[in-house]
């Protein structure tokens, strides 16, 4: 049953997400605002549009939420296989389910890490630059 869900939703979610399928909805609302006229602008021909739009906004949300979920994962084991087998830290591996202010202190650290990383690299190009500059000026007398 889970493959054929599965199955369902990847076709579903192509084939909703293709240009010729948006201008078809687009084209079943032209066809439903001209007929207005000759429905008399009903309460029944305004509930047309308002049920066909809630049922498939309703089966839509499940189905696209099913695939994200599904990309999610995959891109999650992909991103922890890329960890386990380079020079990253391993401790990385399987935080996406921790609490969202876990994984925020977990951010913030690395930020500040990597904040200073780029401090040590700046400093480090300034006295090669002063040395070279040093170097230059020597050469030069």
């Amino acid at each position: 049953m889970e493959k054929l869900f599965t199955k369902a939703a990847n076709w579903v979610a192509h084939i909703t997400g293709l240009p010729l399928t948006f201008a078809g909805c687009c084209l079943v609302v032209i066809v439903w605002a001209v007929s207005g006229p000759v429905f008399g602008f009903s309460d029944t021909w305004q509930l047309v549009i308002n049920t066909g739009t809630t049922i498939i906004t309703f089966l839509m949300v499940f189905l696209i939420q099913n695939t994200q979920n599904r990309d999610g994962a995959a891109i999650q084991a992909k991103l922890d296989e890329l960890i386990r087998v380079s020079e990253g830290h391993n401790n990385f591996i399987g935080i996406e389910h921790l609490t969202e202010s876990e994984v925020e202190e977990i951010r913030a650290k690395c930020e500040r890490a990597a904040k200073r990383h780029d401090e040590k690299i700046a400093t480090m190009a300034a006295k090669k630059a002063v040395a070279q500059k040093r170097g230059a000026k020597k050469s030069a007398a």
